[in-house]
């Protein structure tokens, strides 16, 4: 792919990974075809901040969870009312990190 293009890509969405896989990030994306260009920008990437703060305001329900895909631990955070407290503010330090895990996962699908 074009090295102006995914340069431009990832200044663009460089907050939705970790600084550490920036560089992996833009390796694969380099390496990917030029077919892929229109799946990659296309590609639905949650906004870590946007997830802390739904995190801080619905943690106890699971929303947070539901929100960057795990189902399960929605669920069984749903159940337990976030933990009782304790997930929840446990979450608080730990989603942002889980959010950008998650688009560096759906991200490499498309590749």
């Amino acid at each position: 792919m074009d090295s102006q293009k995914v340069d431009m890509y990832l200044m663009s969405n460089a907050k939705f990974f970790q600084p550490s896989q920036l560089a992996y990030v833009r390796e694969r994306l380099l390496a990917a075809d030029e077919s892929k260009w229109m799946y990659i920008q296309s590609a639905d990437l949650k906004d870590p901040t946007t997830i802390l703060i739904v995190s801080i305001l619905a943690g106890n329900i699971g929303i947070d969870r539901f929100l960057v895909g795990d189902t399960g631990l929605g669920v069984a955070k749903l159940l337990t009312c976030g933990g009782f407290g304790i997930w929840a503010i446990i979450d608080w330090f730990l989603i942002m990190d889980i959010t950008r895990q998650k688009n560096l996962e759906k991200l490499q699908a498309y590749l």
